[in-house]
């Protein structure tokens, strides 16, 4: 019987996950900010957390009713058979969304949800299972708002906005899901250019390559909480990831990432390898206005700057975003020329007017993805 699946994402990005899950044929039963609710069971759990790339966590639902107090929380969680998900030598965590009025501290709820999970193996099975703030093997998500309560496994366990692969941060680093999102927010074809400039850690590089060759993020990682779970089948999963590689493609990609800083470069070329992209990727040490660009039109030249988040540096950017727009005039006619701005004001330095400007969330702001269309020769003249 079909369950509903929540799948947690950064908030602003719901309309990338549902996409991913419309080009899988999952329905999309409901959208918020930070999340898509969809149907399925546990092995549609697995194939997700092996496929999503712009996801943080595949919730699937197992229990929902009413509560307005922690007694009655405590009294409904008891109820539900805790036992067809996991043993009584199980290790489980708990992560909580809580907002009830007679609830001060979200822990007060979880440190109830567990002890109802607890009690309940304790009268089964005469024992109790460990519990703690580890999330390496079962993990639980209760989301609590006013007195709705719904009650998941997160098949997820750690995070997986994590791809595996990046070791090696760079000085404005970007979450490997939203890298994914912003490589494909752009009108990128595999048969053309990406072009890298600024390539820092090397993330927007190594994910275009992930996706030109339809390798699941999914496989860098040996751990899932699905894993944890009574009804897991190992075989099963060996299936999916064999599945998974039968239909990665090895297409002749044109993908170049560089940058003035040449530890920047040696990381991003290591974070490839741990990829297994390192082939699909030409690294080069160099300004970026001195990126080598491809003769062939119809690319994407894209850099992620620094953001300028602290007082000044604001300022000291607006000179750097000058120099971009000079690359992007002098050099790079013909491509499609993207920024991924923390600060959007700066934009305007660049010099040239927007195709688009795509919301994108970074860190702890909101950001854009500034798009500029850079004609081959001019635009009169196109």
């Amino acid at each position: 019987m079909k369950q509903t699946i929540t799948i947690r994402c950064a908030p602003g990005t719901a309309d990338w996950v549902a996409a991913e899950l419309r080009l899988m044929d999952y329905p999309i039963v409901q959208q918020t900010t930070a999340g898509v609710q969809t149907r399925g069971e546990l092995d549609d759990c697995m194939w997700l957390n092996l496929q999503l790339r712009t996801a943080h966590s595949v919730l699937l639902e197992v229990g929902r009713f009413t509560a307005r107090t922690a007694d009655e929380l405590y009294k409904q969680a008891r109820e539900l058979p805790w036992e067809k998900w996991m043993r009584v030598d199980s290790y489980f965590s708990i992560d909580a969304f809580v907002r009830n009025e007679t609830i001060r501290d979200w822990r007060f709820a979880s440190l109830r949800l567990k002890d109802a999970i607890a009690d309940r193996m304790q009268a089964l099975y005469q024992r109790r299972p460990d519990s703690g703030k580890e999330k390496d093997q079962v993990v639980l998500f209760l989301y609590w708002y006013d007195e709705g309560v719904s009650l998941y496994v997160d098949t997820s366990g750690e995070t997986i906005s994590k791809h595996g692969y990046r070791f090696r941060p760079g000085k404005a680093p970007l979450m490997e899901t939203i890298a994914a999102g912003i490589v494909q927010q752009t009108r990128w074809q595999y048969d053309k250019p990406f072009v890298n400039p600024m390539c820092g850690s090397g993330t927007l590089a190594i994910e275009a390559a992930l996706l030109a060759t339809n390798t699941p993020p999914g496989l860098f990682r040996e751990n899932f909480g699905f894993m944890h779970l009574r009804g897991y089948d190992s075989s099963l999963w060996a299936e999916m990831k064999a599945k998974a590689r039968a239909e990665m493609q090895q297409p002749r990609l044109q993908i170049m990432a560089t940058d003035r800083d040449f530890r920047a470069v040696t990381n991003a070329r290591r974070n490839a390898e741990e990829a297994g992209m390192v082939d699909h990727i030409r690294f080069e040490v160099c300004d970026f206005a001195d990126t080598p660009l491809p003769e062939e039109q119809g690319g994407v030249v894209i850099l992620n700057p620094e953001w300028g988040e602290r007082l000044g540096e604001s300022t000291e950017l607006e000179g750097v975003y000058k120099q971009i727009g000079d690359f992007f005039k002098s050099r790079c006619g013909g491509y499609w020329g993207y920024i991924v701005a923390g600060n959007p004001a700066l934009g305007k330095h660049i010099g040239l007017r927007t195709s688009r400007k795509i919301p994108v969330p970074l860190a702890q702001q909101e950001g854009r993805l500034l798009e500029y269309e850079l004609y081959a020769g001019t635009k009169r003249g196109q």
